[in-house]
């Protein structure tokens, strides 16, 4: 146990502030499960770090990648080859004076968490540095997996939760979760002229990447959309079938559902309109839904 001397609540303070400024609404779908275990400070703050230059942006966390915020590949190179080595001291114990590297150095002490997870978030955002649409929703999900899914395995680690179906239930949330950012942050990503849906889907029902820049809303452009979130919605159900079998005290880890589950009923309120202006609205009550639901101890 590491006691809470007032270096180190600065530096807890600072992993806090990147985790509030960096994410928006998520702010509350990240503090949920630090409510539980304080070490979550130093792992999710880590991810901020690899999608933003600095932890003072206000955008909100599906507009907060390095590849929107640099002018070049290289400097966004340069910033995984920082993380990279930061992790690889990180597990020779000498880490970089850093607040977020040295509460993670913490963490990892504390709870042996596993290197692989860490290191596969790095390796799959220094891939997705090259602006090009996924080929298909198999790449999009293998994104995720790599992303969202390593960071649930490490949340799931520092909870002590070693459990095979909270694994398996992690795997389909943090794949929902990259769909879902992948529709979220079409409208901003159009804005800049780019889109990344999967080319597969596009080319089925004859939209091309112009019809999304148009905001067009045709049907068929609906159509890819429904296609593209009801793979979300798959994987939803699924992580929500091993409810019964996954641990209890896993359940904060993966509270991020309610919130998956809220963006997927409002697009299709709207029927798939992804550039309706009601999807772009914070929801007010998202904390209450996440209350009833950790009272209902279910996700």
């Amino acid at each position: 146990m590491f006691p809470f001397t007032p270096c180190r609540i600065q530096k807890l303070c600072f992993c806090t502030e990147s985790l509030q400024c960096g994410t928006g609404s998520g702010w509350v779908l990240n503090i949920v499960p630090v409510l539980y275990d304080r070490t979550l400070l130093s792992v999710h703050p880590i991810r901020l770090h690899l999608l933003v230059p600095d932890s003072q942006s206000i955008l909100p966390p599906w507009q907060l990648q390095i590849k929107d915020s640099v002018s070049e590949k290289t400097i966004g190179l340069m910033r995984m080859q920082f993380w990279k080595k930061t992790v690889d001291d990180i597990y020779s114990d000498n880490p970089p004076h850093q607040p977020v590297a040295i509460e993670l150095w913490k963490a990892v002490r504390r709870h042996n968490l596993t290197k692989r997870w860490l290191m596969k978030i790095i390796d799959e955002r220094e891939k997705n540095l090259d602006d090009k649409a996924y080929r298909n929703i198999q790449e999009l999900e293998n994104y995720a997996e790599n992303t969202q899914s390593s960071l649930l395995y490490l949340t799931l680690e520092i909870l002590g939760i070693k459990d095979l179906h909270a694994d398996h239930a992690a795997s389909h949330i943090g794949k929902a979760q990259g769909i879902v950012t992948c529709l979220r942050a079409t409208p901003y990503h159009g804005s800049r002229r780019r889109v990344f849906l999967p080319m597969d889907i596009c080319m089925l029902h004859g939209v091309s990447q112009e019809d999304f820049l148009r905001k067009s809303q045709d049907r068929n452009v609906r159509d890819v959309v429904y296609d593209v979130a009801s793979q979300a919605h798959l994987h939803l159900k699924h992580a929500r079938s091993f409810h019964r079998s996954v641990p209890v005290k896993a359940f904060p880890a993966f509270l991020q559902t309610v919130a998956l589950e809220d963006y997927l009923k409002k697009i299709q309120q709207v029927d798939f309109d992804l550039f309706h202006p009601s999807l772009q609205r914070k929801n007010t009550l998202l904390p209450l839904s996440l209350y009833i639901q950790s009272w209902r101890k279910r996700y």
